[in-house]
């Protein structure tokens, strides 16, 4: 049996695994969906991205998970590849979904240009949250109107400091047994920071034909591929 622990990117929180949980628990597994501080039913607390990845860690060692597939969805793949490396032998594989992954001493905005001023003139604005995308923001990504709907009904505004500060990382991520989920319509290929990982003998690519929210638009395939990659416990670590 495996321990998932899922976590959504920007602006979402525990609830947009709804329809990939019961087909993980079918088969058996421990699943933990978990909201970042800040988000959702914890919305409104200032959080930097540290405080994200001591979310993470707490939560698997809070309940003593083992054999753990961490999943992080779009942000949440940088707060998740820092918590895969600290939690140490707990972890079975990371799976990042469709995410951007931890650079250490870079940001979230650091590959933008001028992301990091673009991003504090927006969160200022804002109480230092950063505001959900609107509805048109969604198309193309082969969403229904109706998960589309479910979306930005359910997002809440994402803080801000997560987006800026660095990720601090103890060894190469690249070292972690890995798998990285693309889905192609946000995108034919990985960013070339992934390209270079995926190179490496430790992680996988997977693609799906969906959008950058597959949790939403495919969640019994995302699901399988999650299953798929829990099975397989990939190079040992040392």
């Amino acid at each position: 049996m495996a321990n998932f622990v899922l976590v959504a990117g920007a602006w979402l929180g525990a609830w947009a695994w709804d329809d990939v949980v019961p087909e993980l628990r079918a088969a058996g597994h421990g699943v933990r969906p978990l909201t970042l501080s800040g988000l959702a039913e914890k919305s409104g607390a200032p959080a930097g991205q540290q405080t994200h990845v001591r979310d993470v860690v707490r939560e698997i060692e809070a309940h003593d998970l083992r054999d753990v597939v961490l999943v992080g969805h779009s942000y949440a793949g940088i707060p998740v590849g820092q918590a895969a490396e600290r939690i140490g032998a707990r972890l079975r594989r990371v799976v990042f979904v469709d995410s951007n992954v931890p650079v250490h001493g870079e940001s979230f905005v650091s590959a933008w240009p001028d992301g990091r001023a673009m991003i504090e003139a927006s969160t200022a604005a804002t109480g230092g949250f950063w505001a959900p995308p609107p509805e048109g923001d969604f198309a193309g990504q082969g969403l229904s109107d109706g998960q589309i709907g479910r979306i930005v009904g359910g997002a809440t505004p994402h803080p801000g400091a997560t987006l800026t500060e660095p990720a601090v990382l103890g060894r190469a991520i690249g070292e972690l047994p890995a798998t990285y989920v693309k889905c192609l319509l946000d995108g034919p290929e990985p960013g070339p920071d992934v390209v270079e990982l995926l190179r490496g003998e430790r992680w996988q690519l997977v693609e799906l034909d969906t959008g950058h929210w597959p949790m939403f638009s495919c969640p019994r395939e995302l699901a399988r591929v999650l299953l798929d990659a829990g099975a397989d416990r990939g190079v040992s670590q040392t």
